[in-house]
């Protein structure tokens, strides 16, 4: 265990979520995007209008799968 008490607090905080979402407006250095549960966010990075993309604390990480969503319950 570590003896930085900044560090040991860091530890309790979750890990920031993966997202992924569909980007509905672009402007160059940011875009909103639009997550499967229909909450938006602004994200800093770059993507054009209709991409799947994975967006972590407000930065897009990269493209996502355009995967077809399928619900089954056990």
């Amino acid at each position: 265990m570590s003896s930085n008490p900044y560090a040991r607090f860091l530890a309790l905080l979750p890990a920031r979520p993966l997202q992924v979402g569909t980007v509905l407006a672009a402007d160059g250095t940011s875009a909103t995007v639009e997550l499967p549960g229909g909450g938006q966010l602004r994200a800093r990075g770059q993507a054009t209008v209709g991409d799947r993309v994975f967006v972590r604390d407000g930065l897009i990480e990269g493209d996502a799968p355009a995967l077809t969503y399928i619900s089954a319950e056990v």
